[in-house]
């Protein structure tokens, strides 16, 4: 397939979050003439920053015609910019990561957000969609933010962690570390980084899929104009 104008659709999940950034910033690097869109629902946005990975979209959709990044926050309820879906503006929508909020949605044709209202317009302009859903079948090890194990925090009067936050990200109650603020968290590691006592947190957990879930996934497979993915990994062997 020969696309060069996409867009791509990021929703509130971090599981295949950062390996879906991995993928089109590689596909940028392959072909500089290749246009993304970016559309980024309202959760994505809070967990775009968790993963640090906001202020890196801008190696994807340099801002440019075309490769604009538009926030749901921005957009407002009616999300004009979809209506390029309709204009022939797009070779293709790619939803990835798709959290199973959003595949049910999408499943039963409700277009309430930024991007499942992308994905009716796209469906109705005929551009074709893909969409990577987190949750399919079985158990998946999912890659959780930062946050401080209670069980091992030894409540220092001098939190390293709490200091060498550049975002203040750490705060304090009673004159102790609290929690991280993951609205704040930008997702840098720093804080994991000089805890004396190991107690920032962040990494892999097993997280079983529910049967509604991998039923609504059946569901979109069966949609008019919608191909289901399994991975990102999956999204270059369509640009060849």
């Amino acid at each position: 397939m020969s696309f060069q104008r996409i867009a791509w659709g990021i929703t509130g999940a971090g599981h295949f979050l950062e390996r879906s950034y991995e993928v089109f910033k590689g596909l940028k690097q392959a072909d500089p003439s290749l246009s993304v869109n970016t559309y980024i629902s309202r959760a994505a946005e809070e967990v775009l920053r968790m993963y640090g990975l906001e202020q890196k979209l801008i190696k994807i959709s340099g801002g440019d015609y075309l490769e604009e990044i538009f926030r749901e926050t921005e957009q407002g309820s009616s999300s004009p910019k979809v209506g390029r879906f309709l204009l022939e503006k797009y070779d293709a929508l790619f939803i990835t990561p798709a959290t199973s909020n959003t595949v049910s949605k999408i499943a039963y044709g409700i277009a309430d957000s930024l991007v499942t209202n992308a994905v009716a317009q796209a469906v109705k302009g005929r551009v074709p969609v893909y969409i990577v859903p987190v949750d399919i079948e079985g158990s998946i090890v999912s890659e959780m933010p930062y946050s401080v194990d209670r069980g091992l925090c030894r409540h220092c009067e001098a939190c390293p962690p709490r200091e060498i936050c550049p975002h203040g990200a750490i705060g304090e109650r009673n004159g102790v570390t609290d929690q991280i603020d993951l609205l704040k968290c930008k997702g840098c590691g720093l804080c994991k980084e000089v805890c004396p006592h190991s107690a920032i947190k962040g990494g892999p957990v097993d997280v079983l899929i529910r049967d509604v879930d991998r039923r609504n996934v059946e569901t979109v497979k069966s949609l008019q104009g919608i191909t289901v993915l399994e991975n990102p990994e999956q999204i270059p062997d369509l640009f060849r």
